[in-house]
């Protein structure tokens, strides 16, 4: 009987061993599986990832050959292109792969066909440091020189749809590309002058833009100023869309129209930001297809056998110029010989009923009656004629006292332009605070003089370039008994 107790125990050790054994076989095996399914679902992980990417990459690429094909237009009308071995008869594919297509676009981003201002050109930028951002768009920072935006909101959209800093970089500068070949193609008094080109080294959406200094133009700033410098914006303006309507690279429209993209720079306007500017025509299949929507107006044009609107980028510049510049520059104050013209321009571009030729030639006849003071000789006669002066000849005055008219070219006293003694002798008399005033040799923009109003003074001293004319006063009438 011990002994069969003996062997019970050693079976019973023996199945303990024996299924401790199968226990762990059996985890180890679980494991091992376990591996292999995580294995596999990694490698599955990853090759979703890299299909992703691959995805991604493909859009990316979509997006920078569009860009291109938009640039790839505006280079070719130059006087080069024969060299490259482009003509009317070498069409170019907007494949990437095409070798023209290419060429071209590295000549942008490397900056071999650079727009020169005074031979400043990217090779000058490289002991140059950054001292101050004096501002930022959506792309890129809008001073004398531009540069991609690394913080800006184009860049940072890119980013996250595309996941690809160095692809973005190009991306995002191709505004700036295109903007050099503008620069370069679209010359003329009231576009600002810049040049610029890629960056060394091969980095690809390293773009810079040279541009001349201006000052950004302050429309508050402006409608406190004399008319004449309002009117000047006007025709600056008028004579730059005039210029875009039949440019280089046919009528261009600014599709960005609004006030931030304009500086003046000594007093005279330029277009500063060129990068939404389109010479691509508006196709058509009949005039309701041909329509210019605005917030307030709508206007339909007529769609031409060519199956193109006509006129279209035209008139939307001329309508914007309108809403945006004349409506608060042009009618305030004007000189009341020219009312009755500038009512005509008002009337006519906004109800787009002239063309930018008649709009210019308009604005031209204002000028030119301005600067001739023929506008004067519709005053009534009975004005000049009530007004006695004597003229003290060379002399300046001192111990004046100042009275404060609006809009002056000082903001201590009273000083308009005039185009001669007659007008300012009108003003005067128009003036109950006025008692003389002084023509100096100081002349405006259009050559008229400034002539300075006062209420009185107290003694004239010599000046060779001033002329004092001053009010006679009447002698008291003596009653006879």
């Amino acid at each position: 009987m011990p002994e069969m107790g003996n062997s019970l125990r050693a079976a019973a050790l023996l199945a303990f061993v024996v299924l401790s054994i199968l226990v762990s076989l059996l985890i180890s095996s679980v494991q091992q599986f376990g591996s292999r399914i995580s294995h596999f679902s990694n490698a599955t992980l990853a090759a979703a990832d890299e299909e992703e990417l691959a995805s991604l990459r493909g859009a990316l690429i979509y997006q920078l050959n569009e860009r291109r094909k938009e640039i790839i237009p505006l280079l070719l009308p130059d006087d080069d292109d024969d060299e490259n071995g482009l003509s009317e008869e070498t069409p170019l594919s907007p494949q990437l792969d095409h070798t023209s297509d290419y060429n071209l676009w590295n000549e942008i981003t490397h900056g071999s066909r650079k727009a020169h201002m005074d031979e400043l050109g990217c090779d000058s930028l490289a002991d140059m440091q950054a001292v101050e951002i004096l501002g930022s768009g959506y792309t890129k920072l809008p001073v004398a020189l531009k540069l991609v935006n690394e913080q800006g909101i184009d860049m940072g959209k890119c980013l996250e749809d595309f996941k690809d800093p160095q692809g973005c970089r190009e991306l995002v500068s191709y505004k700036l590309q295109k903007e050099i070949v503008l620069l370069q193609r679209l010359q003329h008094p009231n576009v600002i002058k810049g040049g610029g080109g890629g960056g060394g080294g091969g980095e690809r959406g390293r773009v810079t833009v040279i541009l001349e200094q201006g000052n950004p133009l302050q429309m508050i700033q402006l409608l406190q100023s004399p008319w004449e410098d309002r009117f000047r914006v006007c025709l600056d303006l008028v004579r730059l869309l005039h210029f875009l309507s039949q440019s280089p690279l046919g009528s261009v429209a600014l599709l960005d129209f609004q006030p931030r993209q304009f500086v003046t720079v000594a007093g005279e306007l330029k277009l500063t930001d060129l990068d939404d500017a389109s010479a691509k025509e508006t196709t058509c299949q009949s005039d309701a297809d041909c329509n210019l929507q605005f917030p307030h107006r709508n206007f339909t044009l007529p769609c031409s056998t060519q199956g193109v609107c006509e006129g279209l980028n035209e008139k939307r510049n001329i309508y914007n110029a309108y809403r945006y510049f004349f409506t608060y520059l042009l009618p305030h104050q004007a000189p009341p010989g020219l009312t009755h013209l500038v009512d005509h321009i008002m009337n006519s571009t906004g109800e787009l009923k002239a063309d930018i030729n008649q709009t210019l030639e308009a604005f031209e006849h204002i000028l030119l009656l301005y600067k001739s003071g023929l506008h004067l000789d519709n005053l009534p006669p009975s004005i000049i004629r009530g007004k006695s002066l004597w003229n003290e000849g060379c002399m300046g005055t001192s111990g004046n006292v100042e009275y404060r008219c609006w809009p002056s070219y000082s903001q201590q006293g009273c000083v308009l332009s005039v185009h001669s003694a007659r007008e300012a002798a009108y003003i005067c008399n128009s003036h109950s605070q006025c008692s003389s005033f002084t023509l100096t040799g100081q002349k405006t923009w259009t050559g008229r003089l400034l002539a300075s109003f006062r209420s009185s003074f107290s003694h004239l001293v010599p000046d060779g370039t001033s002329e004092v004319y001053v009010k006679k006063t009447k002698a008291p009438e003596t009653s006879t008994v």
